[in-house]
């Protein structure tokens, strides 16, 4: 027996914790995978096993053999993995000749399913195969090479919660290494589960709209900072991670120009564009520089020291006060607000919205913006800030740059009268039982200084934009449900103030970006998005629509508003 047995010890590997939305629809499950792998010490001669077993799975037997010297352990007793996740044929195969295969063992375990293909997966990410600086980290006690983690997304910042941990047996085998007795068997304990704060059916919804274009959308609840959804787009599928990608397949990724792994929504970073005169009618407001009598006539340009800064609108907006600046969204009079303001204050309360910093979300490599200031432009150039510059920030464009994120959370704020929330999206944690581990709450990140009478004049603006007749928004109207918000067309390239360019001539990739921001209902916010279509043009055309679906997806589909509740909303808005 002593010649022909062994003791040896098997893991067994745990099911990794499962992924639900705010409403308990799953995202991301678990099937059974067939792994192969060889004990050397069991398998001899190895070349001819790894012969056979190569004919028998469909593969190259020398690509066995450098799997085998890539991956060798220094013991001839442990498995090393060969393949992993085989099919059902070529598991009866396997099976079918085991005892021509000595030395060769197929484990069951369990590998990740992602339920809608595609479907958010920038935010859930994927696992791939620890690497050997992750091992030698110290972080991952217990994993060896072969082992999955999580790489990106949800599946990377709560991998500790949902790995779960490992088991194992011990077994008596034989000569040809087959068990032929189990001694003791300590149970593998699966990872806890994990509900999100998004809605499935929006967030397949935003997809869909999303479907062929490069941008971002992202949706959250005003009150509690909660992601409701968050897309970008052009998206992957993350099911093509599960077994492992071949090189060619990553470079066919990581090269492809529309970069479908870059998730937008918190890494790409924009001009905001118009919708930034939100935040300079505030700082105007809050700062005595205008108030609700102020007006600003507008002839279509603005001179300042010898140059001439026009506005979007060639003829020009005529007189206009602080709402209807807001609601047609004209340039000359918020060149006068921010020239009045200076950069400075304008930075104040635009880091106070959240922008030019990391909002902290559980998603890592979250870009941070960009806000500027005098100081910051003299440290990085060695120049003194020059006003004219100011004239282009007031507006949205120049040295800003924010992510959709940001702008959904600034949208958020503003909805919520000033009181800004860290987004989050981790709604729970519980075990497989149902115990629950963790329970989210809502952070508060920041308050940005808005009073009753400059809120009311805002909201008033927002409401304009998208309801009243020379609004730029008109493509988010929706009667059933009052929405407010902000168009924003973000310029890729400058162009010469007294260009005469035929627009239909630019370039597709030099064409502006397209953003729009808003919030729903208007006099009780439940819903706050963001978004931003790349080369879109105008946010009007563009992304109000996109906004609009996404708004009326939500709010329809949870029944937060009656038939009567609805209508009664519209006529209390359009009274205010």
């Amino acid at each position: 027996m002593s010649e022909n047995n062994s003791i040896r010890l098997q893991r067994i590997e745990p099911f990794r914790g499962l992924v639900f939305d705010r409403n308990g629809k799953m995202l991301v499950d678990n099937r059974p995978s067939y792994d192969v792998s060889i004990i050397t010490k069991n398998a001899k001669p190895v070349d001819d096993t790894l012969r056979k077993l190569a004919d028998y799975l469909g593969t190259s037997s020398q690509d066995l053999l450098e799997k085998l010297i890539t991956r060798k352990n220094g013991h001839s007793y442990k498995p090393i993995p060969l393949v992993q996740d085989i099919s059902r044929d070529n598991l009866a195969m396997v099976e079918v000749h085991r005892y021509d295969l000595p030395g060769i063992e197929v484990n069951a375990r369990p590998l990740r399913h992602y339920v809608n293909n595609q479907s958010a997966s920038h935010l859930l990410g994927y696992l791939g195969e620890i690497s050997p600086k992750e091992l030698g980290s110290g972080r991952f006690p217990n994993l060896i090479r072969g082992d999955l983690i999580g790489k990106f997304g949800i599946e990377k910042v709560f991998d500790d919660y949902l790995r779960g941990k490992i088991g194992g047996r011990q077994v008596e085998v034989n000569a040809n290494g087959q068990v032929v007795r189990v001694i003791k068997t300590v149970p593998a304990y699966p990872g806890y589960n994990i509900f999100l704060t998004i809605d499935s059916d929006l967030q397949q919804k935003t997809e869909e709209l999303m479907d062929g274009i490069t941008g971002a959308a992202v949706a959250i609840e005003p009150s509690t900072g909660q992601i409701l959804a968050l897309v970008s787009s052009p998206t992957f599928d993350q099911n093509a991670f599960v077994s492992g990608l071949s090189r060619d397949q990553w470079q066919a990724f990581v090269s492809d120009p529309t970069k479908p792994l870059n998730n937008r929504a918190v890494q790409g970073e924009y001009p905001p564009a118009s919708t930034y005169k939100i935040l300079t009618a505030i700082a105007g407001l809050e700062e005595g520089v205008i108030n609700e009598k102020t007006v600003f006539c507008c002839y279509g340009q603005y001179r300042f020291g010898r140059r001439y800064y026009r506005c979007w609108k060639r003829g020009g907006h005529g007189c206009l006060d602080v709402v209807g600046a807001i609601a047609q969204s004209c340039d000359v009079f918020f060149y006068q607000v921010g020239l009045a303001l200076g950069v400075d204050k304008l930075a104040h309360y635009a880091k106070a919205a959240g922008l030019g910093t990391a909002t902290g979300i559980d998603l890592s490599h979250e870009s941070r913006g960009l806000i500027p200031t005098a100081a910051w432009k003299k440290k990085r150039t060695g120049v003194a800030w020059q006003d004219g510059e100011t004239l282009s920030i007031a507006i949205g464009q120049g040295f800003n740059l924010v992510t959709p994120l940001q702008m959904a959370v600034m949208t958020a704020a503003v909805a919520m009268g000033g009181t800004r929330y860290q987004p989050q999206l981790l709604k729970r944690i519980e075990t497989v039982e149902g115990r629950q581990v963790e329970v989210s709450k809502p952070i508060l990140a920041g308050k940005l200084s808005i009073s009753p009478k400059t809120l009311a004049l805002v909201k008033k603006g927002l409401w304009n934009v998208v309801n009243s007749e020379r609004g730029t928004a008109r493509g988010a109207r929706f009667l059933d449900v009052p929405i407010s918000g902000k168009t924003g067309t973000a310029q890729v390239v400058s162009r010469k103030e007294d260009s005469e360019d035929d627009p239909d001539l630019v370039p597709d990739h030099l064409k502006a970006h397209a953003w729009f921001i808003g919030i729903a209902p208007t006099d009780t916010p439940e819903i706050a998005v963001a978004v931003i279509v790349e080369h879109g043009e105008h946010g009007s055309g563009a992304a109000a629509p996109v906004a609009r679906e996404m708004i009326k997806t939500y709010l329809y589909k949870d029944q937060l508003l009656s038939g009567p509740q609805m209508i009664a909303r519209r006529k209390t808005a359009e009274l205010n």
